[in-house]
């Protein structure tokens, strides 16, 4: 869904204007063998000890706030509400686990009820992609592996992002709106760890592709699942929960680093 905004500029209309300032296009892949993807030793990332390379071809699938983006929108969205202080601290004891996230998101969106719809568009002009994160796309496009986007945040923001960086499909939560104003809720059931586990596996299925051949990345207790069920799952600048269960930890924020310990060389196109 790509809803055009009140004040006349819909999220596509937001990223172009951006991306002619930003975008430095798709990243080639240099010529390489893919009958074996050989791990490599990438400062700032850890590989679980016995780890093996994953058979190609490889899906990546990744949760967006602070990991495909730098930002949590729900954050964003508070400081336009005037209530950041109390939805950040929530935000945080749920990425740690100690809150049930679907619980956790239902407070927080009532903490932005009646926010006009146009902040939307501002808070996509504060959106920034994580370093590294189109030259990961890209080593995973040039060689036609899908790259899928699940998100326990919002269609309307995500939407633009996966045209705009070229995703193959996403699934984010939809917020609900009324009369112009974001009415606190999201319509239908909330994307939670068991939902980002069921679209990875759906997603693998359609493709055709083995899941020792997923990829998934996350940063927080919600990813559990997801990081679990793929062959290789990776933590990314995350909570100690999930760094725990990963099979590999990046601890810099540069997701290029990923596509690297992976062996997926790029080159600038």
């Amino acid at each position: 869904m790509d809803p055009t905004l009140p004040n006349g500029r819909g999220p596509q209309v937001v990223l172009a204007a951006r991306a002619a300032h930003r975008r430095r296009g798709w990243i080639g892949c240099q010529t390489m063998s893919t009958s074996s993807l050989p791990l490599s030793t990438v400062d700032g990332v850890e590989l679980r000890a016995g780890m093996e390379s994953p058979p190609p071809p490889l899906m990546l699938i990744m949760d967006v706030d602070s990991t495909l983006i730098d930002q949590e929108v729900i954050d964003l969205l508070a400081v336009h509400a005037g209530r950041e202080a109390e939805v950040a601290e929530v935000t945080e004891r749920a990425m740690r686990g100690e809150l049930d996230f679907s619980a956790s998101l239902h407070a927080r969106l009532q903490a932005l009820a009646g926010l006009p719809e146009g902040a939307l568009a501002e808070v996509l002009d504060q959106v920034t992609p994580t370093r590294g994160a189109e030259q990961l796309i890209s080593a995973f496009r040039c060689r036609g592996w899908p790259v899928y986007a699940v998100s326990g945040g919002f269609t309307q923001i995500l939407s633009p992002l996966a045209q705009q960086m070229g995703l193959t499909d996403f699934r984010a939560n939809e917020l609900e709106i009324a009369d112009g104003v974001l009415t606190g809720r999201v319509n239908g059931p909330v994307v939670d760890r068991a939902a980002k586990a069921r679209h990875l596996q759906r997603w693998a299925a359609e493709q055709d592709i083995p899941l020792a051949s997923v990829v998934a990345v996350g940063d927080g207790a919600n990813d559990l699942e997801m990081v679990q069920a793929a062959g290789v799952g990776v933590a990314f600048c995350a909570k100690p929960a999930l760094a725990q269960a990963a099979d590999l930890v990046v601890t810099r924020r540069d997701l290029s680093l990923l596509a690297d310990a992976l062996g997926l060389t790029v080159a600038d196109s």
